[in-house]
């Protein structure tokens, strides 16, 4: 065993002799020149200074907001002694998309990315107390908020996002007294803008967002995600509990359009779970009923299109018959969009101005690759097999609705009950495409079609 060690350790002391003769040969030496420094010390476009990070290599010149940055000239350019670049001084640059700056020193180089930022100053979101949503109308420079008549407006804290390296006045996040208009003033380099916000205190809401909780912090993400929306896209709106309709402590009545999103991990399937499910919805029917037979309207989405049944809407007093959902926490991420048809309905107010894709004209596709969706249906199914309801006219008489979108299958998805009398309109989308909220987020482009679907939804039960 000594001998075996003493040989190993031989060969060893061999082998960093042989490597430290050859690492001196005259034959090996490189004619490399690594030595050399590769820095952007300074640059100026048209004049404009360029921040440079050397950490990351990047390089910012702030222009003013409506600066043009098609065509702007390499005013100065210093660099590491020594050194070239592809670009000089004197240059002219689109600076519309980044450029890459190559510095070269002996056979070193590094690449310089310089991008050109505008000073902009905008108010990109507004919230009072983290609840309630602004409605910002960029051109007018306005921010419009509307909160309980409960709230005391000489004291309401602010929550403000706007432009990056900007800074506002009044501060965000201050206790502000909004009895009278607010100007906020944002400020980023050379760039200035000063928006009004005014502060309503809503006695008497235009439209409703209706929940199972006491408030609106308690909702699901899902039905969170609806509320937010409706809050900061439908003015004069606020979200109300049904214990708030049922103890008519909410005066509904300027109120046009109550809506009530509900979601369930699992669905709802049938009348009597969804009268377990949500019994504080159930104890509110007869203000409800009062509300709809006074020519009130509803938007009733996913497991809410139960709820026509306990107001007397439905003729045969039925609820949707084919139901189910997963759970958001494990929700299926879709491999392309997915979609329900509209034939026959094309000209519905509830699908114009939708994103179609081309050559499907009786397509509505509602989300995007990569989007997580719980699927939650709440569908009618047609069909001799089972079901009840042989065909589309049993069905329509039957319940005394209108179908207006369907499932690939032929389900409906989508339908409504005509204003008669004085009763209002109800309109009920039942598709698990109806999906707010994803947990991965994606980005959106037919999912777009949710919101505008929706905005459509609203102008048609309060225009009509």
């Amino acid at each position: 065993m000594v001998i075996m060690k003493t040989k190993i350790i031989t060969f060893f002391v061999a082998l960093i002799a042989l490597l430290a003769l050859g690492s001196c040969s005259s034959d090996n030496v490189s004619d490399l020149q690594l030595d050399g420094h590769c820095s952007v010390e300074n640059i100026k476009l048209d004049d404009y200074q360029g921040i440079v990070d050397k950490t990351s290599r990047t390089i910012t010149v702030r222009v003013p907001e409506t600066y043009d940055v098609t065509n702007m000239t390499v005013s100065k350019l210093s660099i590491s002694q020594g050194a070239a670049s592809n670009i000089k001084e004197g240059d002219k640059l689109n600076m519309i998309a980044p450029q890459v700056i190559r510095i070269k020193n002996g056979d070193v180089y590094l690449d310089w990315t310089v991008k050109v930022m505008r000073d902009e100053a905008k108010i990109t979101s507004f919230k009072i107390n983290g609840i309630y949503n602004g409605v910002i109308d960029e051109a007018n420079k306005t921010i419009s908020v509307y909160v309980p008549n409960s709230l005391n407006l000489h004291s309401l804290t602010p929550s403000i996002t706007f432009s990056a390296n900007a800074s506002i006045s009044p501060e965000s996040g201050v206790a502000t007294d909004f009895t009278n208009p607010v100007v906020y003033t944002v400020t980023n380099n050379t760039a200035t803008a000063s928006y009004t916000v005014t502060v309503t205190a809503i006695g008497k809401p235009k439209a409703v967002f209706v929940g199972l909780p006491a408030t609106m912090n308690e909702l699901n993400i899902e039905e969170l995600t609806a509320c937010k929306w409706m809050l900061q896209n439908i003015p004069n709106s606020l979200y109300v509990s049904f214990s708030d309709i049922k103890n008519r402590t909410i005066d509904l009545s300027e109120c046009k359009v109550i809506w009530w999103h509900y979601h369930k991990d699992g669905g709802v399937d049938g009348k009597e779970a969804f009268e377990r499910a949500a019994p504080e919805a159930v104890n509110a029917a007869v203000a409800l009923r009062d509300y709809y037979n006074n020519g009130g309207s509803f938007l009733f989405t996913r497991y809410a299109t139960n709820m026509p049944a306990e107001l007397g809407a439905v003729a045969n007093n039925a609820t949707p018959n084919n139901c189910w959902g997963g759970k958001e926490a494990d929700a299926e991420k879709v491999n392309s969009p997915w979609s329900f048809f509209i034939q026959g309905h094309t000209n519905h107010p509830l699908f114009q101005g939708l994103i179609m894709k081309t050559g499907e004209p009786n397509a509505v596709y509602t989300c995007d690759a990569g989007y997580r969706i719980t699927n939650s249906t709440a569908q009618w199914h047609i069909g001799a097999d089972w079901g009840g309801y042989a065909d589309y006219n049993k069905w329509r008489t039957e319940t005394g609705a209108q179908d207006i979108a369907y499932g690939g299958d032929g389900a409906i998805v989508a339908w409504e009950f005509p204003a008669t009398g004085s009763k209002g309109k109800i309109l009920c989308i039942g598709s698990g495409c109806y999906d707010w909220y994803s947990i991965d987020e994606v980005p959106s482009h037919y999912h777009d079609n949710i919101g505008k679907m929706t905005m459509n939804a609203f102008n048609y039960l309060m225009n009509n």
